[in-house]
Parts: C-alpha cells; structure tokens; sequence
C-alpha cells in the first residue's frame, strides 16, 4: 500500500513539474504551429502560456499566424492571447495574415483587438505590405477600418507607392490602386526622390494604373 501511495504521489509530483514546465509552453507554440488545434486546447487546459516565445520571438499565436492555421488562432484569440506582441522580425499576428494574406485571419485578429496602428520593421501599416503582396481582398478590408491610407514609411513609400512600384501591373495591383484611390489614397505624395506614383507607372509602362491615377487628378 505505502508503494502504491508513493507511486502516486511521485505521478502527481511529475504531473505538476509537466504543468509548470518551459517544455509544455514551447510544444503550445509547435502546436500552434503545425495547426494542431487539440493539442493547443490541451495544453491551454494544462497550462501553458500564451506569453512564452520560442527563438524567433514567436508566441504560440504569431506561430499560428505563420501557418494561416485560424481554428488554432481562434482558440488562443479566446483564451487571451494578444493579437498585438511581436516576433523578433516585428511582426504581430495581425502584420502576418497582412502580409501573407491570410484574410479569414486578419478578421479574426481584428475582432480581437488587433491595432491597426501596428508598424513593420519598416515602419509601415499592414495596409502598405498588404498592398505590396497584391492582397486585393486584405487590402479592402483594411481599408474598411481607421487605418492610415496615406502613412509614409522609413523608406518614404505609401501604399499606393508600394502597390505601383513593387507591384506587377497586373489585374490584383489595379485594383489595389483603384481601392487605395477611392478611399483617399493621395497621388500626389511622392517618393524621397519626389517621384510620384503617376510617374512610376509611366516608367513602367502600366496603362490601367496610369488611366486610374490620371483620372484622381496625378501629375
């Protein structure tokens, strides 16, 4: 009987090492991850922490992010976890599902506080990469929010600059100009070299882009 009673209570002892562990936090965040949504339920229930990060500065969410996994997002959004704390690239969840387009995503990390005021590693809104990447679809529903459409980043780019100049030219990047421009997006902001947006759609030679800021009135 004393052995039986000892080997639980050596059981419990380990039980409650495993739920005090960093190892338990960082299998939260491979979870995450590879979108194993029960595990991540698990492992919540048992414990872990949602601020823990592994090397890359990534909480379990960011790591979620990463992956475009939402059902394991969602559970973490509703279990606490912060739509707003950075990687060590500066990237938050919300930025990720910007930059990726992971539209499903960034709605949900909206509806959980994200701060579209967030900036980059380059001191851009989510909008800004959004627009780079050709989201059409992240682009209006950013647009849909209070988020800045004519902020200027450290390289002295707006989205409407980024969506011209790292942009194709093509039907996704159109429209992008045509969204940026119909909610405000200036033309007439230039670049640090005072190019504008017009003038670098001249050189590119992308006709429906140019039709588009010649008709907001660009020079």
């Amino acid at each position: 009987m004393k052995r039986r009673v000892l080997l639980i209570a050596l059981l419990l002892s380990a039980a409650s090492a495993w739920a005090q562990s960093p190892q338990r936090d960082q299998a939260l965040i491979a979870a995450a991850s590879r979108g194993d949504t029960a595990a991540v339920q698990r492992l919540l229930k048992e414990g872990a922490s949602l601020l823990t990060r592994d090397d890359a500065g990534r909480t379990a969410l960011v790591a979620a992010a990463y992956g475009n996994h939402v059902d394991a997002a969602r559970v973490l959004l509703e279990a606490g976890a912060s739509p707003n704390v950075r990687d060590t690239v500066g990237r938050t969840a919300f930025m990720v599902a910007a930059v990726y387009g992971h539209l499903e995503l960034l709605r949900l990390t909206l509806k959980h506080g994200a701060d579209i005021h967030t900036l980059n590693q380059y001191g851009g809104t989510a909008l800004i990469p959004a627009s780079h990447y050709g989201h059409v679809e992240v682009v209006r529903e950013l647009l849909k929010t209070k988020i800045n459409v004519n902020h200027v980043n450290r390289l002295g780019w707006t989205a409407l600059i980024e969506a011209v100049i790292l942009g194709d030219g093509g039907a996704r990047h159109t429209e992008i100009v045509h969204l940026l421009l119909a909610h405000g997006g200036d033309p007439g902001i230039a670049d640090r070299d005072g190019v504008t947006p017009l003038a670098h759609a001249r050189r590119h030679g992308y006709t429906g882009i140019i039709r588009l800021l010649e008709k907001a009135g660009a020079r």
